[in-house]
């Protein structure tokens, strides 16, 4: 990678449980949300894997948000399920 460009960010795609919960959070909680997947997306090894599933579970204690996601094969695109904030 040249000094130029940043990490390589994947594609991220929201399926319906999460775009639910989007239309429940006030901006401050969107805002803090937007910072988690931005940082899930540039590093999706970020959280935890969730046991005999494909899923990782990534909390942020400190912007308190939660994020349910998973990665495709070629790790080009982040799928969100859920977001909690």
């Amino acid at each position: 990678m040249s000094p130029e460009h940043g990490a390589r960010r994947s594609r991220v795609i929201m399926v319906e449980p999460a775009l639910t919960q989007l239309t429940k959070l006030t901006a401050s909680e969107t805002h803090r949300l937007d910072r988690a997947i931005v940082a899930i997306s540039v590093n999706p090894e970020l959280g935890t894997e969730v046991p005999s599933t494909l899923l990782r579970d990534y909390a942020d204690e400190v912007d308190g948000v939660r994020v349910i996601f998973f990665v495709s094969a070629l790790g080009s695109i982040t799928i969100v399920a859920y977001v909690e904030a």
